[in-house]
């Protein structure tokens, strides 16, 4: 596939570094660090009133922009390279595409309505604690209470969890095992019966949280599609967070490549700048190679992605380009992290340079959804599959 940016496209690219170079750099990123909360009110404000990026995939419908996965993978990899602190990812590569593939005509448009306006913060609950991310991750429990549902279990890894105003989380009938039987539920962080939790990280910048249900009651339009139906919607909303995710990645890659170019530029020793020098001149080809295979694969898993969300021709792909996307880019990243820390010296790891974020972040999203490791498994299971149907 032959892809080139539209000069919309191009435009969204620009507008989105441009406007976090002001409201994300190191002095912000610290002070939200710093927090329970884990993001600034006022800027996820700004975000939401005069970007209205939390919009950008919504369709017109339900108040959004109307626009492409493309475009949402864009701002994305601008994210990363800022590492903005906000509920962008949960709200709206979470929640947001849960609500887009898995909600009824009258949850999308109560619930996309107020994600639109700004007003809600979301986020997708489904790992009881697994290092797996697939159905037997998922551990919390539902049965049917007279007309509705009592819940209970688990979860942990619940990004932006102790904040969000919404719970979307997954749970499987009692007594069912791998991807039978699971449902996905509307929940409110205020139901009786939810506790919740801030967890210390290694990556600061983004707020995890631990949820218990503890004999939470449901009614039944909190249920999204049919009972014990819902392993397929949850996957392939799984896979559109993991591409989103991806492309985060990228955007703390090509960061990483940029702060080292300058560093380099700069330093000097035996009375020449050390990026003069051959072998750090290869590194940081290397980096740059890995980052730009990386940003190929990501833009062509979005164009898949959308075509999923549309159900085109490339719908089918998504597990593949999801999987190939994150297992690649992950273990970029924390390459090209790696390799920045040293090109710094012993500078790169101390709290005055933003390198050491940046590779905690490598880290932390290496893991999130998946790593190299789990995304390899799924692709050759994939091709087993493929060759037992030739």
């Amino acid at each position: 596939m032959e892809f080139a940016f539209t000069e919309e496209q191009e435009m969204i690219r620009d507008t989105a570094a441009s406007f976090l170079a002001e409201v994300s750099d190191s002095a912000a990123v610290r002070r939200a660090m710093g927090t329970e909360q884990g993001y600034e009110p006022e800027l996820w404000g700004r975000i939401c009133s005069e970007m209205y990026w939390q919009a950008i995939h919504i369709p017109e419908a339900y108040g959004g922009m109307g626009l492409g996965y493309v475009e949402l993978v864009a701002m994305m990899e601008q994210m990363g390279r800022s590492l903005l602190c906000s509920p962008f990812f949960s709200t709206v590569c979470l929640a947001g595409n849960t609500l887009r593939v898995a909600g009824s005509e009258a949850q999308q448009a109560h619930w996309l309505a107020q994600l639109c306006e700004g007003t809600l913060t979301a986020t997708l609950a489904f790992n009881g604690g697994s290092s797996r991310w697939d159905a037997e991750s998922i551990t919390a429990t539902w049965r049917h209470e007279g007309d509705g549902y009592m819940l209970d279990g688990d979860y942990r890894y619940v990004i932006d969890g102790h904040t969000a105003d919404l719970l979307i989380v997954a749970a499987r009938a009692e007594g069912t095992t791998d991807d039978e039987g699971i449902s996905l539920f509307l929940l409110p962080a205020a139901t009786s019966g939810v506790s919740r939790q801030w967890l210390a990280t290694m990556d600061q910048a983004r707020k995890q949280a631990a949820v218990q249900l503890n004999g939470v009651s449901l009614t039944a339009d909190a249920l999204m599609g049919e009972p014990g139906q819902g392993w397929t919607s949850l996957s392939k909303i799984i896979d559109l967070a993991t591409i989103a995710l991806a492309a985060e990645q990228v955007g703390g890659c090509q960061q990483l490549l940029d702060m080292t170019v300058a560093y380099t530029s700069e330093r000097v020793q035996f009375n020449r700048t050390i990026a003069s020098y051959q072998a750090v001149k290869h590194k940081a080809a290397d980096m740059m190679l890995q980052t730009e295979v990386a940003r190929s694969a990501i833009y062509y898993a979005a164009c898949v992605a959308q075509e999923a969300l549309e159900g085109g021709p490339l719908a089918g792909e998504l597990r593949e380009a999801a999987s190939v996307a994150k297992s690649y880019c992950s273990d970029a990243y924390f390459a090209v992290a790696g390799d920045a820390l040293q090109l710094f010296g012993g500078v790169g790891f101390t709290w005055e340079y933003d390198v050491h974020l940046y590779f905690k972040r490598a880290k932390s999203s290496e893991h999130l959804l998946g790593n190299g490791v789990f995304h390899r498994e799924r692709l050759a299971r994939m091709l087993l599959d493929k060759g037992e149907e030739s």
